[in-house]
Protein backbone atom coordinates (compact mmCIF):
# COMPACT_ATOMS: atom_id res chain seq x y z
CA UNK A 1 0.00 0.00 0.00
CA UNK A 2 1.60 3.34 -0.97
CA UNK A 3 1.96 5.37 1.85
CA UNK A 4 0.35 8.89 2.03
CA UNK A 5 2.17 11.86 1.33
CA UNK A 6 2.31 13.82 4.77
CA UNK A 7 3.14 10.02 6.28
CA UNK A 8 6.37 9.81 3.80
CA UNK A 9 9.93 10.39 5.45
CA UNK A 10 11.00 11.41 2.07
CA UNK A 11 8.02 14.48 1.81
CA UNK A 12 10.28 16.32 4.09
CA UNK A 13 13.54 16.43 2.14
CA UNK A 14 14.78 19.69 1.29
CA UNK A 15 18.44 21.10 -0.79
CA UNK A 16 20.49 22.90 1.66
CA UNK A 17 23.46 24.22 0.61
CA UNK A 18 26.25 23.94 3.23
CA UNK A 19 27.13 27.68 3.17
CA UNK A 20 23.33 28.15 4.94
CA UNK A 21 24.48 26.35 7.59
CA UNK A 22 24.76 28.85 10.42
CA UNK A 23 28.06 28.27 12.47
CA UNK A 24 28.08 31.47 14.21
CA UNK A 25 25.06 33.36 16.10
CA UNK A 26 24.09 37.14 14.48
CA UNK A 27 26.41 40.00 16.28
CA UNK A 28 23.19 40.55 18.37
CA UNK A 29 20.55 38.26 19.63
CA UNK A 30 17.52 40.13 18.28
CA UNK A 31 19.96 40.88 15.21
CA UNK A 32 18.89 37.64 13.60
CA UNK A 33 15.94 37.90 11.14
CA UNK A 34 12.32 36.71 11.74
CA UNK A 35 10.35 34.94 8.83
CA UNK A 36 6.81 35.76 9.29
CA UNK A 37 4.04 32.83 8.22
CA UNK A 38 0.68 34.15 8.73
CA UNK A 39 -1.25 30.93 7.91
CA UNK A 40 -4.77 32.98 7.84
CA UNK A 41 -3.76 35.01 5.45
CA UNK A 42 -1.23 32.83 3.61
CA UNK A 43 1.43 35.22 3.20
CA UNK A 44 5.23 35.33 4.17
CA UNK A 45 7.24 37.94 5.12
CA UNK A 46 10.71 38.67 5.98
CA UNK A 47 11.22 41.28 9.07
CA UNK A 48 13.88 41.42 12.07
CA UNK A 49 13.63 39.22 15.04
CA UNK A 50 13.87 42.60 17.22
CA UNK A 51 10.28 43.56 15.56
CA UNK A 52 8.45 40.33 17.02
CA UNK A 53 5.71 42.33 19.13
CA UNK A 54 4.76 43.81 15.84
CA UNK A 55 4.14 40.47 14.40
CA UNK A 56 2.46 38.37 16.86
CA UNK A 57 -1.14 37.77 17.72
CA UNK A 58 -2.42 40.52 19.84
CA UNK A 59 -2.62 39.48 23.92
CA UNK A 60 -0.67 36.24 23.03
CA UNK A 61 0.92 34.23 25.94
CA UNK A 62 4.59 32.91 25.42
CA UNK A 63 6.01 29.67 26.87
CA UNK A 64 9.60 29.28 26.70
CA UNK A 65 11.68 26.63 28.02
CA UNK A 66 14.41 27.61 30.77
CA UNK A 67 16.08 24.60 30.75
CA UNK A 68 20.12 25.49 30.72
CA UNK A 69 22.47 24.09 28.47
CA UNK A 70 25.89 22.58 30.55
CA UNK A 71 29.05 21.91 29.26
CA UNK A 72 28.34 18.43 28.75
CA UNK A 73 31.67 17.08 27.15
CA UNK A 74 34.71 15.91 29.09
CA UNK A 75 37.77 14.43 28.25
CA UNK A 76 39.59 11.64 30.11
CA UNK A 77 42.03 8.97 29.81
CA UNK A 78 41.94 5.38 30.72
CA UNK A 79 43.61 3.55 32.84
CA UNK A 80 46.04 2.39 29.90
CA UNK A 81 46.32 6.18 29.17
CA UNK A 82 44.19 6.33 25.99
CA UNK A 83 42.12 9.21 25.61
CA UNK A 84 38.56 9.08 25.90
CA UNK A 85 35.34 11.68 25.43
CA UNK A 86 32.37 11.53 27.41
CA UNK A 87 28.99 13.32 26.46
CA UNK A 88 26.78 13.22 29.62
CA UNK A 89 23.57 12.32 28.45
CA UNK A 90 21.16 12.19 32.07
CA UNK A 91 20.35 16.34 33.29
CA UNK A 92 21.96 16.41 36.33
CA UNK A 93 18.80 17.52 38.58
CA UNK A 94 17.05 14.00 37.46
CA UNK A 95 20.11 12.35 38.65
CA UNK A 96 20.14 10.56 42.20
CA UNK A 97 23.57 10.95 43.60
CA UNK A 98 24.97 8.78 46.71
CA UNK A 99 27.59 8.46 49.54
CA UNK A 100 30.49 6.92 48.41
CA UNK A 101 31.75 3.66 50.12
CA UNK A 102 34.95 2.02 50.02
CA UNK A 103 37.47 3.99 47.90
CA UNK A 104 35.31 5.86 47.32
CA UNK A 105 34.10 7.04 50.97
CA UNK A 106 33.97 11.02 51.34
CA UNK A 107 33.35 10.75 47.07
CA UNK A 108 29.51 10.98 45.93
CA UNK A 109 28.60 8.70 43.16
CA UNK A 110 25.36 8.29 40.80
CA UNK A 111 24.53 6.27 37.94
CA UNK A 112 24.07 7.85 34.79
CA UNK A 113 23.88 7.94 30.52
CA UNK A 114 25.90 8.91 27.91
CA UNK A 115 28.26 8.64 25.09
CA UNK A 116 31.67 7.14 25.35
CA UNK A 117 34.14 7.60 22.53
CA UNK A 118 37.62 6.46 22.19
CA UNK A 119 39.74 5.03 19.60
CA UNK A 120 39.26 1.86 21.01
CA UNK A 121 35.73 1.03 23.06
CA UNK A 122 35.98 0.52 26.66
CA UNK A 123 34.59 -2.10 28.61
CA UNK A 124 32.65 -2.58 31.31
CA UNK A 125 34.43 -1.79 34.38
CA UNK A 126 36.60 0.49 32.75
CA UNK A 127 37.63 3.71 34.62
CA UNK A 128 38.18 6.82 32.66
CA UNK A 129 39.86 9.87 34.95
CA UNK A 130 38.78 13.51 33.87
CA UNK A 131 40.33 15.28 36.95
CA UNK A 132 41.68 14.15 40.67
CA UNK A 133 37.79 14.68 41.99
CA UNK A 134 36.42 13.33 38.73
CA UNK A 135 35.87 10.21 36.98
CA UNK A 136 33.65 7.32 35.95
CA UNK A 137 33.07 3.45 35.59
CA UNK A 138 31.78 2.36 32.49
CA UNK A 139 28.99 -0.19 33.32
CA UNK A 140 27.32 -1.30 30.13
CA UNK A 141 27.23 -0.54 26.59
CA UNK A 142 24.15 0.33 24.55
CA UNK A 143 23.37 1.48 20.85
CA UNK A 144 25.06 4.13 19.11
CA UNK A 145 27.68 4.84 21.63
CA UNK A 146 25.48 4.94 24.91
CA UNK A 147 26.46 3.65 27.88
CA UNK A 148 25.45 3.52 31.34
CA UNK A 149 28.21 4.82 33.51
CA UNK A 150 29.00 5.14 37.79
CA UNK A 151 30.25 8.99 38.07
CA UNK A 152 32.22 9.38 41.19
CA UNK A 153 33.18 13.44 42.06
CA UNK A 154 34.27 15.18 45.25
CA UNK A 155 32.54 19.00 45.73
CA UNK A 156 29.80 19.97 43.16
CA UNK A 157 28.85 17.58 40.55
CA UNK A 158 27.84 21.02 37.84
CA UNK A 159 31.18 22.73 39.05
CA UNK A 160 32.94 19.78 37.97
CA UNK A 161 31.66 20.21 34.78
CA UNK A 162 31.96 24.10 34.32
CA UNK A 163 35.24 23.52 35.16
CA UNK A 164 36.38 20.84 32.95
CA UNK A 165 33.67 20.52 30.13
CA UNK A 166 33.25 21.46 26.95
CA UNK A 167 29.27 22.79 25.62
CA UNK A 168 28.41 20.27 23.22
CA UNK A 169 27.63 22.23 20.18
CA UNK A 170 25.23 20.71 17.38
CA UNK A 171 26.81 18.15 14.62
CA UNK A 172 26.72 20.49 12.17
CA UNK A 173 28.50 23.00 13.33
CA UNK A 174 31.98 22.42 12.44
CA UNK A 175 34.15 24.38 14.89
CA UNK A 176 35.35 23.89 18.44
CA UNK A 177 33.27 25.49 20.96
CA UNK A 178 35.14 28.88 22.57
CA UNK A 179 34.22 30.95 25.21
CA UNK A 180 31.42 33.14 23.46
CA UNK A 181 29.48 29.67 23.15
CA UNK A 182 28.93 29.63 26.93
CA UNK A 183 27.01 32.96 26.80
CA UNK A 184 25.17 32.56 23.29
CA UNK A 185 24.80 29.11 23.40
CA UNK A 186 22.29 29.76 26.07
CA UNK A 187 19.25 31.75 26.50
CA UNK A 188 19.00 34.38 28.67
CA UNK A 189 16.11 33.11 30.74
CA UNK A 190 18.18 30.03 31.56
CA UNK A 191 17.68 28.74 35.19
CA UNK A 192 20.73 27.81 36.68
CA UNK A 193 18.52 25.33 38.63
CA UNK A 194 17.65 23.37 35.58
CA UNK A 195 21.18 22.98 34.15
CA UNK A 196 21.09 19.83 32.56
CA UNK A 197 20.46 20.33 28.50
CA UNK A 198 23.00 19.02 26.27
CA UNK A 199 21.79 21.16 23.75
CA UNK A 200 19.70 24.70 23.34
CA UNK A 201 16.26 25.53 22.89
CA UNK A 202 17.36 27.53 20.06
CA UNK A 203 14.25 29.79 19.61
CA UNK A 204 15.06 30.91 22.82
CA UNK A 205 18.86 32.56 21.75
CA UNK A 206 17.09 35.42 20.07
CA UNK A 207 15.50 36.83 22.74
CA UNK A 208 17.06 39.84 25.05
CA UNK A 209 16.16 40.98 28.55
CA UNK A 210 15.11 44.65 26.96
CA UNK A 211 12.97 42.42 23.90
CA UNK A 212 11.28 40.83 26.85
CA UNK A 213 10.63 44.01 28.41
CA UNK A 214 8.71 45.30 25.84
CA UNK A 215 7.08 42.51 25.46
CA UNK A 216 5.60 43.16 28.86
CA UNK A 217 5.00 46.20 28.44
CA UNK A 218 2.87 45.53 25.81
CA UNK A 219 0.82 43.54 27.42
CA UNK A 220 1.85 40.06 26.25
CA UNK A 221 2.08 37.53 28.51
CA UNK A 222 5.32 35.12 29.82
CA UNK A 223 5.02 31.43 31.59
CA UNK A 224 8.01 29.04 31.63
CA UNK A 225 8.46 25.24 30.88
CA UNK A 226 11.13 22.81 31.68
CA UNK A 227 12.10 20.38 28.91
CA UNK A 228 15.48 19.06 29.53
CA UNK A 229 16.87 18.96 25.47
CA UNK A 230 18.88 15.87 25.09
CA UNK A 231 20.55 14.59 21.82
CA UNK A 232 17.78 12.68 20.53
CA UNK A 233 16.56 15.44 19.62
CA UNK A 234 19.52 15.46 16.93
CA UNK A 235 18.61 11.48 16.17
CA UNK A 236 17.14 11.62 12.76
CA UNK A 237 13.85 9.82 11.30
CA UNK A 238 14.78 6.70 9.52
CA UNK A 239 11.43 4.93 9.05
CA UNK A 240 10.14 5.39 5.63
CA UNK A 241 6.65 5.79 6.90
CA UNK A 242 6.99 8.59 9.64
CA UNK A 243 4.24 6.72 11.65
CA UNK A 244 6.69 3.87 12.51
CA UNK A 245 9.17 6.47 13.98
CA UNK A 246 9.89 5.38 17.67
CA UNK A 247 10.41 8.91 19.33
CA UNK A 248 12.83 9.59 22.30
CA UNK A 249 11.48 10.21 25.60
CA UNK A 250 12.47 13.79 27.11
CA UNK A 251 11.85 14.87 30.72
CA UNK A 252 9.18 18.00 30.83
CA UNK A 253 8.68 20.22 34.03
CA UNK A 254 5.02 22.23 33.53
CA UNK A 255 4.80 24.20 37.21
CA UNK A 256 1.69 24.97 38.58
CA UNK A 257 1.93 28.70 37.49
CA UNK A 258 2.09 27.65 34.10
CA UNK A 259 -0.37 25.91 34.12
CA UNK A 260 -2.84 28.25 35.37
CA UNK A 261 -1.14 30.99 33.08
CA UNK A 262 -2.31 28.93 30.15
CA UNK A 263 -5.82 27.89 31.39
CA UNK A 264 -7.19 31.76 31.99
CA UNK A 265 -5.47 31.99 27.86
CA UNK A 266 -7.54 29.27 26.81
CA UNK A 267 -10.44 30.82 28.84
CA UNK A 268 -10.39 34.06 27.78
CA UNK A 269 -9.27 33.09 24.15
CA UNK A 270 -5.59 34.60 24.06
CA UNK A 271 -3.64 32.07 21.69
CA UNK A 272 -0.36 30.53 23.27
CA UNK A 273 3.12 30.92 21.53
CA UNK A 274 5.51 28.19 22.31
CA UNK A 275 8.86 29.55 22.02
CA UNK A 276 10.38 26.87 20.04
CA UNK A 277 9.52 22.96 19.61
CA UNK A 278 10.43 22.14 23.32
CA UNK A 279 7.78 24.12 24.66
CA UNK A 280 5.20 22.73 22.19
CA UNK A 281 5.93 19.41 23.36
CA UNK A 282 5.87 19.77 26.53
CA UNK A 283 2.48 21.60 26.24
CA UNK A 284 1.38 19.04 24.22
CA UNK A 285 3.21 16.03 26.13
CA UNK A 286 1.31 17.19 29.14
CA UNK A 287 -1.68 17.05 27.82
CA UNK A 288 -0.69 13.40 26.48
CA UNK A 289 0.35 12.02 29.33
CA UNK A 290 -1.72 13.42 31.92
CA UNK A 291 -5.41 14.17 29.69
CA UNK A 292 -5.42 17.58 31.35
CA UNK A 293 -4.15 21.34 31.21
CA UNK A 294 -2.73 21.46 35.05
CA UNK A 295 1.05 20.95 36.79
CA UNK A 296 2.84 18.02 35.47
CA UNK A 297 6.72 16.51 35.72
CA UNK A 298 7.55 13.30 33.94
CA UNK A 299 8.52 11.65 30.60
CA UNK A 300 6.72 12.58 27.32
CA UNK A 301 7.60 10.12 23.55
CA UNK A 302 4.95 12.48 22.01
CA UNK A 303 5.37 12.66 18.09
CA UNK A 304 3.27 15.26 16.27
CA UNK A 305 2.83 14.71 13.18
CA UNK A 306 0.10 15.69 10.47
CA UNK A 307 -3.09 14.91 11.03
CA UNK A 308 -2.14 15.85 15.21
CA UNK A 309 -5.06 17.85 16.61
CA UNK A 310 -3.08 20.86 19.22
CA UNK A 311 -4.58 20.71 22.75
CA UNK A 312 -2.94 23.99 23.69
CA UNK A 313 -0.68 25.74 21.27
CA UNK A 314 -2.18 28.13 18.76
CA UNK A 315 1.19 29.51 17.50
CA UNK A 316 4.98 28.64 17.67
CA UNK A 317 8.26 30.36 17.23
CA UNK A 318 10.85 28.71 15.99
CA UNK A 319 14.33 28.21 13.93
CA UNK A 320 14.69 26.44 11.15
CA UNK A 321 15.23 22.42 11.50
CA UNK A 322 17.10 19.50 9.20
CA UNK A 323 15.23 17.98 6.44
CA UNK A 324 13.43 14.89 7.18
CA UNK A 325 13.12 15.53 11.05
CA UNK A 326 11.39 15.17 13.71
CA UNK A 327 10.83 19.06 14.16
CA UNK A 328 9.99 20.13 10.76
CA UNK A 329 7.69 16.99 10.87
CA UNK A 330 6.01 18.78 14.20
CA UNK A 331 5.20 22.29 12.52
CA UNK A 332 4.67 20.42 9.23
CA UNK A 333 1.41 19.04 11.56
CA UNK A 334 1.09 22.55 12.83
CA UNK A 335 1.10 24.80 9.84
CA UNK A 336 0.74 22.43 6.91
CA UNK A 337 3.51 20.32 4.76
CA UNK A 338 3.40 22.14 1.83
CA UNK A 339 3.25 25.35 3.60
CA UNK A 340 6.20 24.82 5.49
CA UNK A 341 8.25 23.50 2.55
CA UNK A 342 7.27 27.05 0.58
CA UNK A 343 8.01 28.71 3.52
CA UNK A 344 11.29 27.06 3.65
CA UNK A 345 11.95 27.57 -0.14
CA UNK A 346 11.48 31.49 0.80
CA UNK A 347 13.83 30.90 3.18
CA UNK A 348 17.02 29.86 0.90
CA UNK A 349 16.02 32.05 -1.65
CA UNK A 350 15.86 35.28 0.46
CA UNK A 351 19.47 34.45 2.44
CA UNK A 352 17.84 33.04 5.71
CA UNK A 353 20.30 31.38 7.96
CA UNK A 354 19.63 27.73 9.47
CA UNK A 355 19.42 25.52 12.24
CA UNK A 356 20.78 26.15 15.96
CA UNK A 357 22.54 29.46 15.01
CA UNK A 358 20.04 30.72 12.56
CA UNK A 359 17.63 32.72 12.16
CA UNK A 360 14.04 32.14 13.18
CA UNK A 361 10.17 31.84 12.11
CA UNK A 362 7.36 32.90 13.39
CA UNK A 363 4.04 30.62 12.44
CA UNK A 364 0.92 31.91 13.58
Amino acid sequence: MEIPKDFRLSSYHYTLPEERIAQTPADRRDGSRLLVLDRAGESLRAASFASLMDHLPPDALLVANNSRVIPARVFGTKDTGGRVEFLMLTPLPLMEPQEGTGALTGWRTARAEGLLRASKSPKPGAMVTFADDFQLTALEGGPFGRWQVELAWRGDLKDRFEALGHLPLPPYIHRPDSEADRERYQTTYSDTAKAGSVAAPTAGLHFTSDLRSGLAARGFGWAEITLYVGYGTFSPVRCADIREHRMHSEYIEVPEATALAVQQAKAEGRPVVAVGTTSARSLEGMVRESGRIGEFRGETDIFITPGYRFQVVDAMITNFHLPESSLIIMIAALAGRKTVLSAYDFALENGFRFFSYGDAMLIK
